[in-house]
């Protein structure tokens, strides 16, 4: 466990004291993530220790997001380097996404299944070269990749500790960028990455995140993560940059409909039980399917669902405020509205029966609207669908009105533009 927590205080400024001891992994950015953090609230994130949010809420992080620039460490994310002749093939038989049309320098979102159509992981194929890419992901996936890679003309490498990773968020994001690196990111477009340098460290930078807004991922060498970090605090200074942990994070993925691997699905790997198994088209990822492919894991099993049609769907709603706001007037109480995000599975009904679950949600400071993200069996899952969502007032359940609305809840025309 980590000791505690000593602040010097200096008139107005205090320098945050840390130290740890841990069996989790420490990232390249430690150094400065752990003298920022002045809630010294952590969580565990694929092995390593990583902030929930540097300040003592993380209201400010979230508008960081939303309004000036967020920076985020996400060296724990898994990344893995498949390189040789045969990596194009591979990758199409690997995930659903048709890889063999991708561009040098193009990144590809994408799911990937077992034998039987359920989907496992997902994540994104970044194509380096013509027969260079780094695959990431939320778990680990090296023994897999390498299992199906048998017989095939390719290299594997594990790039999770060799290559460190920021992401720079929200509408100041280019603006800092360009400060910063050696080449304009003006025409750089969404879900294509460029190299570059800060000064004289090499980057690569590309367009893309987890929050729906403006915003780059930086991928470089670990022993450059302290001066990136220290040049784009001080380049960003004027633009808002902020420190942001994953608190902020959860908030802005959920208004952007982004699913979260072990809270919005479980992999198929770790469901003990066929019902907790979904299919990318139960995800909300029949878009990412690309039936026209020669062949790809599970792509009979996700061909005879898509001829049926899949049994459930992935949806977002909103909770009605003013029956919500009446629930806790009943009792003299304001509304109890989630200060944070919350992950826990929430009933959802139409009449007397349960049609489905709820699996993250929040107040969204920013659209004013109480949403979440759920499962609903099929029939059910038509947009503007009346249902209603399960609360407790006063320790006891009560039942209020919810709808079925379009996802993503924020989709701003500056995640995907070009400045002109």
């Amino acid at each position: 466990m980590f000791n505690t927590t000593i602040f010097k205080i200096d008139s107005m400024s205090y320098e945050n004291q840390f130290t740890v001891h841990t069996q989790l992994k420490l990232s390249p950015f430690f150094e400065r993530t752990s003298k920022l953090n002045e809630s010294q609230e952590w969580r565990r994130w694929s092995g390593y220790l990583a902030a929930t949010q540097y300040e003592l809420t993380h209201d400010n992080e979230y508008f960081a997001i939303r309004t000036k620039a967020a920076l985020l460490d996400i060296t724990p994310l898994y990344k893995y380097i498949i390189e040789g002749s045969d990596a194009q093939r591979f990758l199409d038989r690997l995930v659903t996404r048709n890889i063999k049309i991708s561009k040098v320098g193009q990144v590809m979102y994408t799911p990937w299944c077992d034998e039987n159509g359920k989907q496992i992981d997902d994540g994104t194929v970044q194509r380096l070269s013509e027969n260079k890419f780094r695959i990431t992901s939320a778990e680990p996936n090296l023994e897999w990749i390498e299992t199906n890679a048998a017989g095939m003309d390719l290299s594997i490498s594990d790039d999770s500790f060799t290559t460190a990773a920021l992401a720079l968020q929200g509408p100041n994001s280019r603006a800092i960028l360009n400060k910063v690196a050696s080449d304009s990111l003006n025409s750089l477009k969404f879900f294509w990455m460029m190299d570059t340098t800060f000064g004289d460290i090499p980057v690569t930078i590309s367009r893309t995140g987890y929050t729906g807004d403006l915003g780059y991922e930086i991928w470089m060498d670990p022993k450059d993560a302290l001066a990136v970090w220290d040049l784009l605090l001080e380049k960003g200074k004027s633009y808002g940059i902020t420190p942001t942990g994953l608190q902020a994070l959860d908030m802005a993925r959920i208004e952007a409909g982004l699913i979260l691997l072990d809270v919005d699905y479980i992999s198929t790997r770790h469901a003990i039980i066929q019902s907790r198994k979904s299919s990318p088209y139960e995800l909300g990822l029949g878009w990412a399917v690309k039936m026209k492919k020669k062949d790809f894991i599970g792509k009979k099993a996700l061909e005879a669902e898509q001829a049926r049609g899949p049994e459930w769907e992935f949806v977002g709603i909103e909770i009605q405020w003013d029956e919500l706001e009446a629930h806790y007037r009943k009792v003299g109480l304001a509304p109890g509205l989630p200060s944070t995000a919350w992950r826990t599975s929430t009933p959802l009904y139409k009449g007397n029966e349960q049609v489905g679950y709820a699996t993250s949600g929040c107040w969204s400071p920013i659209l004013k609207r109480y949403i979440a993200l759920a499962h609903v069996k099929a029939e059910y899952a038509k947009e503007n669908t009346q249902l209603d969502f399960e609360l407790k007032v006063e320790h006891f359940r009560k039942l209020t009105p919810a709808r079925i609305v379009e996802t993503p809840f924020f989709d701003p025309e500056r995640k995907r533009s070009c400045p002109q």
